[in-house]
């Protein structure tokens, strides 16, 4: 299955995006009130300055307390995207976020951002294609 199928699986949801210079308290209520892991940080919604995480945030509020709210979510973000493109495989990008212990990837076409997979969406299209060769197979056996 393609990157391109998952993104039409989920719909015309859109991506989440909070501007450069939000504090980190602020994508924190987003993350919250949207039931989302992740918010990319992007001027404009095409361009991707970073990505930040609910995990993120946790690691920075155990390493030095709630004073990390009042930051930027500039300073929290990480700024090296592990990207795809509609024409990736969910197997490559299950590849990719297993090695890099990430569970979200912005999903790119030339220079504009199109979309945002998360592992569960990738594990989701994953399982239906193997419910459907079940039954192919299932099928075959009977002689349907």
């Amino acid at each position: 299955m393609l990157v391109s199928h998952i993104l039409k699986s989920k719909g015309a949801n859109g991506v989440v995006t909070v501007k450069p210079g939000t504090p980190v308290s602020q994508a924190a209520e987003v993350l919250s009130s949207r039931r989302i892991g992740t918010v990319l940080v992007s001027e404009d919604g095409k361009s991707v300055a970073g990505i930040l995480s609910e995990r993120d945030i946790v690691r920075e509020i155990g390493k030095r307390g709630g004073a990390c709210l009042l930051d930027s979510v500039d300073d929290l973000m990480t700024k090296t995207l592990v990207t795809c493109t509609p024409a990736n495989s969910a197997d490559e990008v299950l590849t990719k976020m297993t090695e890099g212990r990430f569970r979200h990837m912005p999903v790119f076409e030339g220079s504009e951002m199109i979309g945002l997979i998360s592992l569960g969406d990738v594990v989701k299209a994953r399982l239906s294609e193997l419910s459907m060769e079940k039954q192919a197979l299932e099928g075959m056996i009977m002689g349907h």
